[in-house]
């Protein structure tokens, strides 16, 4: 190959960025397997502590927003959100001499307990007290008509969409022929699906399987999805690198611990309610702002609708507890949290680990504010969206006399604390390893073909995977983890073209290959060839940007050759940011550039579309 000529001053376009074609063939650098990086090496040579790669600086200076999400690993705005806002951090704090002070005694159970809330005296008088915040949403009974023997709940009309929008007229429309029956079983309301031309669909799970090894630190599980009855009006083709959405549902679990703990009498739970709101898209997630009424149930709308675990508490929702607490002194701690003087302990409750709302609930037990009340300030629940690892067009099964359609995903079950039972899992990654035990243990009972399904739609067809992803031209892919499972899809597409088998390259970081390495030998016949998997645990332990820079030659080949690509994908905690450091030193080395310069390089090529990150 011909030599690439230094790069001297800022790349002033993207022109500069994309070489012409050669006029003779050039040979790509093959993965290097230099005493460096082998792994096979029976007695690692230990590295001394000078010379190892720290992750991180100990010193942690913030001079921009790069430097805020590097040092936390949050956007400003992911950062800002967690806060109430206002600069209110500022807002009292500092004790007044002439104010009295009392000694709350403190709920005594294991929920508050959990919170580390740093309370000591509060003040007798409070100041700026969140003001009770606007009732959005209400709840009223259906209304009883003689023409109508049952009442469903899947009608989703809005106010001002029909001409009769009376809640006669609501359940006369949900009981109609016109309206097919919804299984909130299996798959939300009619309600709760994407803008057209998506539609939430149960597709069933056609085989699932764990990934990860007993003693790896996350459980990752794979899933293969039926998607041969999807509706095929819907005219966004499944892609290689592509997505899918998933409306997951609350655990079942937690959606009947806050109905107890709302006292929501059993025979009201399921049975049909006329929910109302004034504005906003809630309980939708999608479409336009403004007042809906529509009939469901109180399971439902925990269910599928209301999010009780993923964003951290508010003042509004504390100042709806503080007004139904029926217990003088959680009335006095819920106050003093919306107030200006518990500024403090607020931001310390608001900003740490995330906290549930039955937490809450239990660790107030006295508040059990209205259901509709409480609706009024929770947020929504959003889905949840992952990527394919497979190629759609390829990947199918044949069973009873027909050729299935599938795409297969993998998905990482992410922990956090819990005050109950340890951890907890995330809404949608715990919702998928329930599926896969349950679909497990039919399989094991004997169960031939279980039916459990996955409420899904396609969605992101064109996020940059898969929109940059290219046929032709050299391709290496970076990623860690779960990140790494859409480059399957694209490893499998290339290496079924004879002309691509020597085009395509994977550096895969993992903590430990005999536990955590997902995927393992299904690559394709080439595997050994284009793939190169890097410890962090285990051996040298050394982290996948480090194998960039050992790798810097074919870096640098791939990112200058003619439709050549770098796709990096995984978390931006550590990988991502430690990838994006690797590849501008890179860049320095070969280019001979100095930082800023190489950075302006990274940025142009991502402009041209040859360096993707996907990170989160």
């Amino acid at each position: 190959m011909a030599e690439i000529a230094p790069i001297h001053g800022i790349v002033a376009s993207t022109a500069d960025c994309i070489p012409s074609e050669p006029e003779a063939p050039s040979i790509a650098p093959s993965l290097t397997y230099s005493t460096d990086s082998d792994l096979d090496a029976e007695e690692p040579v230990p590295v001394p502590a000078a010379q190892r790669h720290r992750r991180a600086s100990t010193r942690l200076i913030a001079q921009n927003a790069s430097d805020i999400r590097r040092i936390t690993g949050e956007t400003t705005t992911e950062f800002v959100s967690r806060c109430c806002g206002g600069a209110c951090c500022r807002i009292g704090g500092s004790r007044d001499e002439g104010t009295q002070y009392e000694k709350v005694p403190l709920p005594n159970n294991d929920a508050f307990r959990s919170l580390e809330l740093k309370i000591g005296e509060i003040p007798n008088v409070l100041t700026k007290i969140t003001e009770l915040p606007e009732q959005i949403v209400t709840l009223q009974a259906v209304p009883k008509t003689n023409d109508v023997p049952a009442s469903p709940t899947d009608s989703a009309i809005s106010v001002g969409s029909q001409r009769d929008s009376s809640p006669s007229s609501l359940v006369k429309k949900a009981n109609s022929r016109d309206t097919e029956a919804v299984d909130t079983s299996i798959q939300p309301p009619r309600f709760v699906q994407p803008h057209p031309p998506y539609h939430v669909f149960p597709a069933r799970i056609d085989n699932t399987r764990e990934l990860t090894r007993p003693g790896a630190e996350k459980r990752t599980y794979h899933f293969d999805i039926d998607i041969t009855e999807y509706p095929h009006e819907e005219d966004s083709e499944f892609k290689v690198g592509g997505a899918i959405g998933v409306m997951a549902p609350n655990c079942e679990r937690n959606v009947e611990d806050i109905l107890d703990l709302l006292l929501v009498p059993r025979f009201l739970r399921d049975k049909p309610v006329l929910l109302k709101t004034k504005s906003g898209r809630w309980p939708t997630v999608w479409g336009d702002d403004k007042p809906r009424e529509l009939v469901t149930t109180r399971r439902d709308i925990f269910t599928w609708c209301t999010d009780l675990q993923s964003y951290p508490p508010t003042k509004q929702f504390l100042r709806v507890l503080a007004e139904h607490a029926s217990d003088e002194n959680e009335k006095k701690v819920l106050m003093y949290l919306c107030s200006a003087e518990g500024q403090g302990v607020f931001c310390d409750f608001r900003t740490g680990p995330h906290v549930s709302v039955t937490q809450l609930l239990h660790a107030f037990p006295s508040a059990h504010p209205p259901m509709d009340a409480l609706l009024s300030v929770l947020q929504p629940l959003m889905p949840r969206f992952y990527s394919l690892s497979n190629d759609p067009h390829e990947s199918y099964q044949l069973r009873d006399h027909k050729r299935h359609r599938l795409v297969e995903i993998a998905v990482t079950v992410h922990e956090t604390d819990d005050w109950q039972r340890g951890c907890r899992t995330g809404v949608g990654s715990g919702f998928f390893e329930r599926q896969a035990r349950k679909f497990l243990a039919a399989k094991a009972a004997g169960v031939k073909e279980p039916e459990f399904y996955i409420p899904m739609f396609k969605g992101l067809m064109a996020n940059p995977l898969a929109k940059q992803f290219n046929t032709d031209g050299p391709m290496l892919l970076i990623g860690a983890g779960v990140g790494i499972a859409p480059f399957r899809g694209f490893v499998q597409r290339r290496l079924k073209q004879a002309n691509c088998a020597n085009k395509v390259w994977v550096l895969q970081g993992v903590r430990d290959s005999l536990v955590d390495e997902i995927y393992s030998g299904e690559w394709g016949v080439h595997e050994d060839e284009v793939k190169r998997v890097v410890q962090s645990r285990r051996g040298e332990g050394r982290y996948v940007q480090e194998e960039v820079r050992n790798q810097a030659d074919l870096v640098w080949y791939i990112v200058n050759a003619v439709d050549g690509r770098v796709f990096v994908c995984g978390s931006s905690k550590g990988m991502g940011e430690g990838v994006e450091e690797a590849l501008i030193d890179v860049a320095m080395e070969k280019g001979n550039l100095d930082r800023e310069e190489a950075r302006n390089f990274w940025d142009l090529k991502k402009e041209a579309g040859q360096y993707i990150a996907e990170t989160w």
